[in-house]
Parts: structure tokens; sequence; C-alpha cells
């Protein structure tokens, strides 16, 4: 991938910056619950204050469907990142139009404005060119710091970059696509990787470009037991995607013709349903009961992973081991993020549920790096191009 522009590559002074952060926090009584993403993008607001130019800072939160829905307004989330300043973030409660206009004309070079929800608008999930066009009028330059939204080819991502050139990364951005890159640029070896989740048909085309990248994969979650089975083994009542069987066979032919292997759970937590009350139990392979599903990989397994992990120069992580979200089942997926914590090896974790079970585990400050995009980080593991980032300008 060639590299882009960045902020300290612009002349800012002065001038207005639109900039596209990825606020999407969880709120909670009118309060931002965990300020995480917002944090994140503030070494990119002090980098363009620095340079005195105007920050005008563009997100979405959740899905209103492009309806004015207060109950997900950025309001609470303007309130949130003055604290986290030290100084007021001014909001306007709106992307585009008059009022914009005249709030970006009081702000003073350094100043900080935060529009509204971009979903409000159905011109944002659309890509539609005269809301980006409305977007970029208010600006000079623009950067894009959401690494977690640049997977959509939206009007902020996308549709506002190509009117503002050169389009720059923001620091978190350029961080995600330094840290992810590497993967596949030279990786330090061993270079394993550790994948997880419910669905095959997820991770299909992340586990093709792993297994010409990585010296192995380990495999967790749901996902291990449609492998288990291509491979003859009992599963009792465990998750399988029958559709999916034969193309589990063929990956793990491909992984031995490539000489990295995939290696597969060897016991299992299990219950007879997922519910916070039910009776959890250990099981080795094959001996899984057919009224028992298996929730979570098991001690043996987690053991043998972790083994098999200190001999690695650097790991990659996406996918929760188990239904981590339910104490009986969390056990394999704290313990990786607590074995990866103690590795001597560069530890990538690529967002999503994984980025939540490192925090949960007191183990985010351990981690090389934590991405803040399960979505685009997956994507970007699979080699696909991701719209937000094609659409910054490269260096030559």
């Amino acid at each position: 991938m060639p590299r882009k522009w960045n902020v300290h590559d612009l002349d800012a002074a002065g001038k207005t910056v639109l900039t596209r952060v990825d606020f999407n926090a969880p709120l909670s009584g009118g309060k931002v619950a965990d300020d995480t993403r917002i944090r994140a993008s503030l070494p990119t607001i002090r980098a363009l204050q620095k340079q005195g130019a105007k920050i005008v800072l563009a997100s979405h939160l959740g899905r209103p469907k492009g309806e004015r829905n207060l109950e997900y307004t950025l309001a609470p989330v303007a309130e949130r990142l003055s604290a986290l300043l030290g100084e007021t973030a001014r909001f306007v409660p709106d992307c585009v139009g008059a009022s914009v206009s005249e709030a970006v004309e009081r702000l003073e070079p350094g100043g900080v404005l935060l529009l509204e929800n971009l979903r409000f608008y159905p011109g944002e999930e659309a890509n539609d060119p005269e809301f980006a066009r409305q977007l970029a009028s208010c600006a000079d330059l623009y950067v894009n710091d959401a690494f977690g939204a640049a997977h959509r080819a939206h009007a902020s991502t996308v549709g506002a970059a190509q009117m503002l050139p050169p389009a720059a990364a923001g620091l978190l951005m350029e961080r995600e696509l330094t840290y992810l890159s590497k993967a596949f640029d030279n990786p330090p070896r061993p270079f394993y990787a550790v994948l997880g989740g419910a669905k095959v048909s997820d991770k299909i085309g992340v586990l093709r470009a792993l297994m010409d990248a990585a010296d192995a994969i380990l495999i967790g979650g749901a996902m291990a037991y449609t492998f288990l089975v291509a491979l003859g083994r009992q599963v009792g009542n465990s998750l399988v995607e029958p559709d999916k069987i034969e193309t589990a066979r063929d990956l793990i032919v491909q992984s031995m013709m490539k000489r990295a292997p995939l290696y597969l759970p060897i016991d299992h937590i299990i219950a007879k349903e997922l519910s916070p009350d039910a009776e959890a139990a250990a099981a080795w392979r094959d001996t899984i009961p057919e009224d028992c599903e298996a929730l979570d990989i098991g001690p043996a397994t987690l053991e043998m992973y972790a083994l098999i992990l200190r001999r690695a120069k650097m790991i990659v992580w996406n996918g929760p081991l188990g239904v981590y979200e339910v104490d009986a089942f969390a056990g394999g997926t704290l313990g990786m993020a607590r074995a990866l914590g103690e590795m001597d090896a560069e530890t990538i974790i690529g967002g999503g549920d994984c980025a939540a079970a490192v925090e949960k585990a007191g183990a985010a400050d351990r981690m090389t790096h934590v991405s803040t995009g399960g979505g685009a980080a997956l994507e970007f593991l699979e080699g696909r191009e991701l719209p937000g980032v094609a659409a910054l300008t490269d260096k030559m």
C-alpha cells in the first residue's frame, strides 16, 4: 500500500480542517460511558492545534438511519471532549448549512468545533455528492482519523476527501495502517495469527490472506467446530456451518501445502444452553455430549496455544475464542488477552470484540497496538482496499 499524506505534511496554519473522527462512543444517561475512541484522536486534534488550524470534527454515532434522532446526538461527546482537551469544544446541532458556516466563521485558530451526527443525514451513508460538497464547503483541508469507518464509502470518508485535496491521514489512522500493514510487509518471524469468531464464512478471506503471511494460525471460537467436523470430529450440538464444511476442509489442505499449520482446540467448555445460569463443564475433543454445545476453548487448549505463541516475534489476534460476554465462557478469550500481555513479541489486536476483551482483562496497555476498527481491521487483513484509505492522497 502506498504511503499517505499525514497531518504533519499539511500547511494548516490559519486554515479550516475538516477532520473525520470516530466518536461512536457508548452513551448512558446522557453521558459518554466509554471515552476510548475520543481519547484515541486527541493526538491528531492537538497536532492540528499546534499548527494553528481551525478544527471541524465530524463523526457518526449509532444507527439513526438518516433521521434526526436525539437519542444519538453528539452533544454529550462534545462535553466529554471538552473535559479531555481542557478547553471548550463547541458543538453545532447540524452538519451542513448556515449554522455550521457561522460557527466555523467564529472559530479561532486552534479552536475545535464538533458537528452533529453525520448519520442524521441520508446523504452520508449514500455518499451523496451534494452532501459531500456541503460538508467540504466549510473547510480548506481534509484529515481522516476514523479508521473504524474507513471500510465505508460514505460522504465524510470518500466524497469530502476527494473535494479537499490533499487529503491526509490523522495520526491514529497512520498508526493503524502502519501496524496492520506489518502483518504482510516483512513481519518479524515467527509470525503467528490467532483467529476466532462465530463463522468460518466471516473469516475465509482473512484465513486465505494469512496463510500466505503467517507461520501458523491458531483457531478458536465457534468457527473451530466447522473445521473439526471437516476432520471427522464429533462436536455435539456445537455451532457448525454445514455449507462451509467443504470450504474448511480445503483451507486445511491449503494450510498444509503452504506450511502454515492450523491449530484447533483439544478441549472445550460446554453447556446444554447459552445462558448466564448455564452449568458449564470441561470436555476433551470428541467427548462433547449430543445435547451440549462448546462455547469456549478449554484450559488445555489455552495452555497449548500460549506455549506455541511464546516462540513468536509477532502475533495478530482477531475474533473472540468463546462467548466472552458470559462469565462462564470468557476464560479462553480473557486468558488469551492476559497471555499475550506477557509475550515478548509485537502484539497487534484486530479491534472489535478483541479490543474490548483486552481492555476487560486489564491487558490493553501491554499490547503493541489495539486497533479501533473491528470491521475495518478485518477487511484490511483480508487484503481488501478500504475506501476511506484509498481516498487519501499518496505520497510521491
